[in-house]
């Protein structure tokens, strides 16, 4: 990095450091000016859409606007500082330019973010779980270092971790602290995480749990092990009070439909501390597969809306990985917004593509991203223009079974391939029925609302009066 971009950096990072530190106690006016200079950073006009969204929900007083204050209140200092260096400097405004840049350079625009599992290992035994049947292998320090700085140079600084159990492996601590330029979301059940750990936690101020629950205590317990709740509270209450952001991760089954898609769940969750939910739909795949905690089609149109429902009263943020491909223009896999590289080290298009073409250790990272199985699943995304309907696997299942059985060169599994043979039938059945409610919902969302009656005082004209 030469002089001038350093200083571009320094100056960056310094004007966001100020603004945002103003956010807490400044005025509604003066955020909205905020956002109009904040807007001149990215050269991604979708950057500046996102920026200019963040501005109509200041002046609409959205609960967007307490989520933010709440996170520059109630965060530690050095943490605060890492979110806005690392995530908000590094990956948001001078990693978008960088990644803008890398496409000049290249010929291709790198994902947002990573995901990652250093080790399928783990200390629970949950049903349903995607990760129980891979080999119990861990992924080398040296890879997982070398991966790191493979992103950064495409303006990556946004790695999620999930395994398994990632805090299963002690020198994660050292791969946080050697690639403190980036920001690092860890998927954990919590059970391993200590007073110690929470030390380490605000000592490094790079790192961000995201906390497994199932739903309340009968929930959590019913798939993670008596008492597992109670413990994951515990760590909960700690992490707020260290001034740790922590993020809640639910699998929304057609068991605990109900609970996750409830005021009483996500105000639970707010009053624990909680930033952020990220909401995954149960998948057919992993130990002992079972389409019956699917969630039903109804469940899941009805889980979209209440999603929007608490975007809009809550001081919440939601990620639903299903249902938001409206948000997001479609499917993100296969590089085109993250992927999954996995403990064997074989790059899957997403933690729910249980098939690859090449294994990281043998390959550059750019390489794999560029791999013929990628290009050719970014090549048919979005899969429809109901953007309701995002997912291969689920939506568009023929899509899916293309992709795993003719483009990738194998599964990464034992019994991976059941989900495109096995199931086959039902899974078509599943999106047929999903896709006739999602196409009178996106039918109605393209149309808008019904305008209400006029009254003439001689006559109420209706929509065709």
């Amino acid at each position: 990095m030469d002089f001038y971009q350093r200083a571009k950096r320094y100056s960056i990072e310094k004007f966001t450091a100020s603004a945002l530190s103003l956010l807490a106690g400044a005025s509604t006016e003066n955020l909205i000016r905020l956002t109009y200079l904040a807007e001149k950073i990215p050269q991604k006009e979708s950057y500046r859409e996102k920026i200019r969204w963040i501005r109509t929900l200041f002046q609409t007083n959205h609960p967007g606007l307490s989520i933010a204050k709440r996170v520059l209140s109630e965060t530690h200092p050095h943490h605060r500082r890492k979110l806005i260096s690392n995530f908000i400097v590094n990956q948001l405004l001078v990693g978008t330019n960088r990644r803008k840049a890398f496409e000049a350079e290249r010929g291709f625009y790198p994902p947002d973010a990573m995901l990652i599992s250093p080790t399928m290992r783990c200390n629970l035994n949950c049903y349903g779980c995607y990760s129980g049947v891979y080999s119990q292998e861990d992924l080398p320090y040296e890879v997982l270092d070398r991966l790191m700085g493979e992103c950064k140079e495409m303006g990556i600084h946004l790695v999620m971790m999930t395994g398994g159990e990632p805090f299963l492996r002690q020198d994660l601590f050292d791969l946080f602290e050697k690639h403190d330029d980036m920001m690092f979301q860890v998927y954990t059940n919590a059970t391993l995480i200590d007073e110690k750990m929470i030390d380490r936690f605000v000592a490094l101020g790079n790192v961000s749990p995201a906390i497994s629950l199932e739903g309340l205590r009968e929930e959590t317990d019913g798939r993670r092990g008596k008492g597992q709740f109670d413990r994951a509270l515990r760590v909960m209450d700690r992490l707020k009070e260290a001034g740790i952001f922590f993020a809640v991760s639910t699998t929304q089954t057609s068991k605990n439909h109900d609970v996750l898609t409830s005021d009483a769940f996500v105000d639970f969750l707010v009053e624990r501390g909680c930033i952020l939910l990220w909401n995954f739909h149960y998948v057919p795949i992993g130990r002992n597969p079972d389409l019956s905690l699917m969630v039903t089609p109804e469940q899941r149109c009805r889980a979209r809306e209440r999603l929007a429902y608490f975007r809009a009263t809550k001081p919440m943020l939601f990620v639903d990985f299903w249902n938001d491909g409206c948000l997001t223009q479609g499917c993100i896999a296969a590089g085109r917004k993250y992927f999954h590289v996995n403990a064997q080290g074989d790059v899957e298009p997403c933690i729910f593509c249980h098939f690859a073409s090449d294994n990281i250790k043998e390959k550059s990272l750019m390489e794999a991203l560029n791999s013929p199985l990628f290009k050719e699943m970014r090549s048919h995304q979005p899969f429809s223009e109901n953007l309701f309907r995002a997912c291969p696997l689920i939506d568009h299942p023929q899509k899916g079974r293309e992709f795993a059985l003719q483009y990738a060169k194998y599964f990464t599994h034992e019994g991976a391939e059941q989900l495109f043979t096995d199931f086959a039938q039902a899974i078509d059945s599943y999106a047929k029925a999903y896709g006739e409610i999602a196409e009178a919902a996106w039918k109605e969302k393209m149309e808008g609302p019904t305008p209400e009656p006029l009254s003439t005082g001689k006559k109420v004209v209706g929509r065709h009066g």
